[in-house]
């Protein structure tokens, strides 16, 4: 079947800049043409789907019109999409080749076409035509009366075919509305693979019915039924997402040993047990691979779980295993010894090794983190880069060392955002930066990259707020063109798309209300809002720490889990100090010297706030020492009267101590650059 395509008419008045500016897409579009002209939405909008594409076009299809439809209010006439050519007069067509299939290095690829009279959205396949119309609600726009859609042509298609988001559901389960709404927000953002964190030291969390043992006694009764994990399997597949599994073996085998001693590496008089941990960490706790009924059992255990998960690939993790259970096993290093393995990596190779076998009957592929990297390994598995840098083999690259030695690989270093780093970390981190010299085979073995989200920090109370929207700049790095990388617009870009995140169920700006209200004892939060919006939760782990330690029932209903990676109103601010430090105007000194009057308002609301909620006693150090810097600071610039700078800059290091709250000052360096220059 042919499809013709409709002919612009009106005057090209766009570059990629000026759309920038005038659109809020994300990822940004490989090719975009913006012209004059508008196509205006009424309410007998209706969509057709031609071709013959998978059933999950009209789930998708449907899924526009409704969101389209509560966006806009316009009671939209159309209901249920459910078979080909159904409105051919519709104003929107999808034009479909074929049936996409979920799997890597799918063609992913559309056109979308808005004329003043007609919508066009072209796909080789459903996959791309979702995509489309994921962009397509993103051009939404409206003036005072109406909404419309401007007219363009864009021509879109990912750089990388690997673009995940790993959710560890392990430390702190998440139930299954989380992995839902963030497999909708994954889809709306184009990522197409779900990693699941499935089993650790802290949880098991599948149920197996020939294995009852493993979620009676290490699941602490949160566990997904193979009823849910279907359900879930089959919900993304509707949103053109894959979805991986990962149990981590041989460490971080806590649960699995805590049913099954008997597989364990430990030595010792007496029976040997395991139990599952409550902290957060490495432990000792690792599978025996010399030890036959291990291989039984994992055996066992796959039969059941890989049939869930229809995907080629099988994650077992394999990371942070450290060998201490395995040295101190007088058989394992005989072991060892009579097989000529070297080293504990050797011997955890070999264990890899025997796994390969059991999930080929399976039809799956091995995927581990990068420590199940070594000479022997089989170059059929995925390498998953999670440390180090990627700046090349000789800096310790894994994904590049990976890519070189005939490996297919997927980054995650420069992706955790559990370590709470900012945007701007995340976005310009390249699986392919310009200084890395690859052939054109080498290149194509770099997959992509996932977003992993560790849940130590995390319930789900919080943990949309820790995935969303950094993450959606992480969908852009590994979805647009490399030179999309200007910081400032993707900001910009950004506001919008957290907005429309919260549309679709996620809840990184609501909750934020909930933890809030929890730590004012139910009163006025607009000083505690204004303080979270000027911290930031303490970055790469240092949270657990500094004898603090947080266990997986501790309280994540605190200050620290109010407060994002990027404090909004600390850009705010940091803007005003650079633009008053390149041009001192009367009226730049006005804007910077207003958020200290803010501050020390504000820290005034927090201690009356405090005499009747404890929660917020904590902050109290913190806020009074940034209200007694901000005084100083008002006193120099506004008033023009000389202060002590010995006092200002005891100030400024005060600002920079670890608080009760578990934050940092995100405004800190700003005014450092003040206080210098007194």
């Amino acid at each position: 079947m042919k499809y013709f395509l409709i002919l612009l008419f009106g005057t090209f008045v766009s570059n990629a800049q000026i759309a920038s500016e005038q659109l809020n897409l994300m990822p940004w579009p490989q090719k975009i043409k913006l012209f004059e002209g508008t196509f205006a939405l009424s309410k007998n909008f209706k969509v057709n789907i031609t071709g013959n594409p998978n059933d999950r076009i009209f789930i998708g299809a449907t899924n526009f019109v409704r969101r389209l439809d509560g966006r806009t209010g316009l009671f939209l006439e159309q209901s249920f999409l459910t078979k080909i050519n159904e409105k051919p007069e519709a104003e929107l067509q999808i034009n479909c080749t074929r049936n996409g299939k979920i799997e890597i290095n799918e063609d992913e690829s559309y056109q979308l076409i808005i004329a003043s009279n007609k919508i066009i959205i072209n796909a080789t396949n459903d996959l791309g035509a979702l995509h489309g119309l994921e962009t397509l609600l993103q051009l939404l726009q409206n003036n005072s009366t109406s909404y419309f859609f401007p007219v363009v042509e864009i021509t879109d298609s990912p750089r990388f075919t690997w673009r995940g988001l790993m959710i560890d559901a392990a430390r702190h389960f998440q139930p299954v509305d989380v992995i839902k709404r963030n497999l909708d927000a994954m889809a709306s953002m184009k990522m197409n693979v779900f990693h699941w964190h499935l089993a650790d030291d802290q949880g098991w969390r599948i149920q197996l019915k020939n294995h009852p043992k493993l979620t009676e006694l290490a699941s602490d009764g949160n566990f997904y039924t193979q009823k849910e994990i279907k359900n879930i399997v089959q919900y993304a597949d509707e949103r053109g997402i894959l979805v991986i599994p990962e149990i981590d073996v041989p460490g971080h085998a806590s649960a699995l040993l805590t049913a099954y001693p008997e597989i364990g590496s430990k030595v010792g008089e007496g029976k040997i047990t395991y139990e599952i941990q409550r902290n957060s960490g490495i432990f000792n706790a690792t599978l025996d691979p010399t030890n036959p009924k291990t291989y039984e059992i994992l055996s066992s255990i796959f039969d059941e779980v890989c049939p869930l998960f229809p995907s080629s690939y099988f994650h077992i993790g394999g990371d942070e295993n450290n060998g201490k259970e395995w040295n101190a096993n007088p058989a394992i290093q005989k072991f060892k010894q009579d097989n000529n393995l070297m080293n504990n990596h050797d011997l955890q190779t070999y264990f890899n090794m025997k796994l390969i076998p059991i999930l080929k009957i399976h039809n799956k592929k091995l995927m581990g983190w990068e420590e199940i990297m070594t000479e022997n390994m089989s170059k059929d598995a995925i390498i998953h880069a999670w440390r180090g840098t990627n700046e090349g083999q000789e800096a310790g690259g894994a994904l590049i060392k990976a890519a070189k030695s005939g490996y297919n690989t997927v980054l995650s270093n420069g992706y955790y955002i559990d370590l709470m780093l900012g945007l701007e970390s995340h976005y310009l981190n390249d699986p392919l930066p310009k200084k890395i010299i690859l052939s054109p085979e080498e290149k194509a073995r770099v997959l992509g990259g996932e977003a992993a989200m560790w849940s130590e920090l995390v319930t789900p109370l919080n943990i949309d707020s820790r995935i969303w929207p950094r993450t959606a700049a992480i969908a852009e790095r590994l979805w647009s063109n490399a030179e999309v990388n200007d910081i400032n617009r993707l900001r910009k870009r950004l506001k919008t798309i957290s907005f429309r995140l919260e549309e679709l169920g996620i809840t990184h700006i609501r909750n934020k209300e909930v933890i809030l209200r929890n730590i004012s004892n139910n009163q006025d939060t607009r000083a505690l809002n204004d303080f979270s919006n000027l911290c930031e939760p303490l970055k790469n782990y240092k949270r657990n720490g500094g004898g603090k330690k947080y266990r997986m029932h501790s309280p994540l209903t605190l200050f620290a889990d109010a407060c994002n990676a990027d404090a909004a109103q600390a850009l705010d601010f940091n803007e005003a100090v650079n633009t008053y430090l390149d041009n001192k105007t009367v009226a730049n000194s006005k804007a910077v010297t207003n958020f200290f009057k803010k501050w020390v308002v504000m820290n005034n609301d927090l201690i009356a706030l405090s005499t009747n909620a404890p929660l917020v006693q904590p902050l109290l150090p913190l806020s009074q020492i940034l209200s007694d810097l901000a005084e100083q600071l008002l006193s120099e610039m506004d008033k023009k009267k000389k202060v002590n700078p010995t006092l200002m800059k005891d100030l400024l290091e005060k600002c920079n101590t670890r608080s009760p709250a578990d934050v940092e000052l995100a405004v800190y360096t700003s005014l450092k650059k003040l206080v210098d220059i007194q």
